[in-house]
């Protein structure tokens, strides 16, 4: 039964931001159904600590993006490392999953690694499009990689690293959503003029660079559709308050702001306007048109231009998912108010294109749809170790 025989498992998990907290608190209560007496310790956020994690520290602490941010956060980010390297190594837990927030976690399962941990990391790192070369490296620091996305173990098998799908949580959670009539009901929006919801993002940074060019992009619409709505759900009160700020440069502008419910602002919506990232997959799995936007801060953009470290073709993820261009892609320069109102416009105009899109996306989304937090946890139950569960 190795060291731990005994013992009930105790698994160690270290969680980046909000949404490496939620997928941890999916992943505990269905890892608790395989071990009920099951130990759960490390790094989580408010929903990890609410079904039963024991957080020796809080995954905020691992919230920081880009590869210049994280720079002025490095001697901390080391320190807490360090630090829990330490706790892990003393706690022996035994399996430790690190939950996206590679930047971070890669090293540290590295270290347990080399100290008799098992080491597992879930959410594969966008290796196949930006960076490449990380994946020798996570050869080197993880046991096994679980992919969200059906495209990814593939990749890793190229590389000689286990990889397993387990499906896309999101595809599990956005399924019981109001019909479009029923959404705007409940945002107070008027049932029959067209509407369009805009996502300029969550990070202070990412927002600063989208919200102007989306709403002017708005404010051309408006004056060509008179009755079109525009909803914009904030992320966040930081966000609140850069659409305030932002606001009173469109005086004339009839938009209706909502706190959070960002999937109910999309179900709305007959078209949705967002950054890259989650959010246009997020607008694929309510099944919606969209147009994405995507601008980097100038030095990252020019870095990764320069040293080529983008590999992929695309960068949303409908696109990516279906290895061709199924919705409008503008970067950078691109990003302005009047391409983003006549990309909005040509999705208008074209009802057939839009009945082929939602047709293609509902099969794409089914693919996605695996009970991830269960097929990852069954994933995990086969690296871990043999330790008996001692169920009273």
């Amino acid at each position: 039964m190795g060291e731990h025989a005994g013992r009930p498992p105790v698994f160690g998990l270290v969680a980046g931001e909000a949404s490496g907290d939620q997928l941890g608190a999916a992943l505990i209560q269905a890892l608790r159904e395989k071990y009920p007496n099951a130990r759960f310790v490390g790094v989580g956020g408010a929903r990890m600590q609410a079904v039963g994690m024991d957080c020796w520290r809080d995954a905020a602490e691992l919230a920081v993006m880009g590869l210049f941010e994280v720079i002025g956060h490095l001697p901390r980010l080391l320190r807490l490392r360090r630090w829990l390297r330490g706790r892990f190594l003393e706690e022996r837990p035994d399996i430790m999953i690190g939950i996206d927030a590679p930047d971070f976690n890669l090293g540290l399962e590295r270290q347990l690694r080399a100290g008799g941990i098992p080491s597992l990391h879930y959410v594969s790192p966008t290796v196949w499009a930006w960076r490449q070369g990380r994946v020798r490296k996570i050869a080197r620091c993880t046991d096994a990689v679980l992919c969200l996305f059906p495209f990814e173990p593939d990749f890793y098998a190229e590389h000689d690293v286990a990889a397993f799908y387990t499906g896309h949580p999101l595809a599990d959670s956005i399924e019981n959503l109001p019909d479009m009539m029923g959404a705007r009901d409940r945002l107070g929006l008027r049932p029959l003029d067209p509407c369009i919801a805009l996502l300029p993002g969550s990070r202070a940074g990412e927002v600063s660079r989208l919200l102007k060019p989306l709403l002017g992009a708005a404010h051309i619409l408006q004056k060509q559709h008179p009755g079109m709505q525009f909803v914009l759900p904030m992320a966040n009160d930081a966000v609140k308050a850069q659409v305030e700020q932002a606001l009173i440069s469109f005086p004339d502008l009839q938009l209706q702001s909502v706190e959070g419910q960002a999937h109910l602002a999309m179900a709305s919506a007959d078209i949705v306007v967002c950054a890259s990232g989650t959010a246009a997959l997020e607008a694929q799995l309510v099944n919606r048109p969209m147009v994405v936007v995507y601008r980097l801060s100038t030095p990252t953009y020019l870095l990764g231009k320069t040293f080529k470290l983008v590999k992929s073709r695309f960068f949303s993820l409908p696109n990516i998912l279906a290895d061709r261009q199924l919705v409008p892609e503008l970067l950078q320069a691109e990003v302005t108010p009047e391409s983003i109102a006549r990309e909005v416009k040509s999705w208008l105009d074209n009802p057939h294109r839009v009945q082929s899109l939602q047709q293609e996306f509902s099969s794409m989304n089914q693919a996605l749809r695996q009970d991830a937090a269960r097929t990852a946890a069954d994933h995990i139950s086969q690296l871990l170790p043999e330790t008996p569960d001692l169920s009273p």
